[in-house]
């Protein structure tokens, strides 16, 4: 099965991530890939440089970014696991780094499974 986990920041210290953070990202990125389940991975814009598209009664309204939520998507990996216990695992791991290499910095994953065309009755 296919497991997205996106990572939202709400609170960063100021000035970039620590060298030390992003070598361990690399590291567990190395990991993953060895493992042969690491498919995708990216870091995003901030939504200031986004729009999102809404649907409502019918008519599509278009607002430009930054979203007035407190957390920022800043990254998604794709990993393709065998259970949702196992991706909660390495969304803990990446937490982790952050944790203990990025002192007062705070966030959340959201591990999501991906649906795909066997997770749909086929067509009549």
């Amino acid at each position: 099965m296919r497991y997205l986990i996106t990572l939202n920041a709400t609170a960063t210290p100021d000035g970039p991530p620590p060298a030390e953070l992003m070598e361990a990202i690399a590291k567990l990125g190395e990991d993953a890939a060895k493992a042969g389940v690491l498919l995708d991975v990216g870091g995003l814009a901030p939504s200031s440089e986004g729009a999102r598209v809404t649907l409502t009664g019918g008519e599509l309204t278009v607002t430009d970014g930054p979203f007035a939520e407190a957390k920022e998507l800043i990254s998604y990996t794709v990993y393709q696991l065998s259970s949702k216990e196992e991706a909660v695992e390495w969304a803990s791991r990446f937490l982790k780094l952050h944790r203990d290499l990025w002192p007062g910095w705070e966030g959340e994953t959201e591990v999501r499974r991906v649906m795909g065309p066997e997770d749909f009755a086929p067509p009549a």
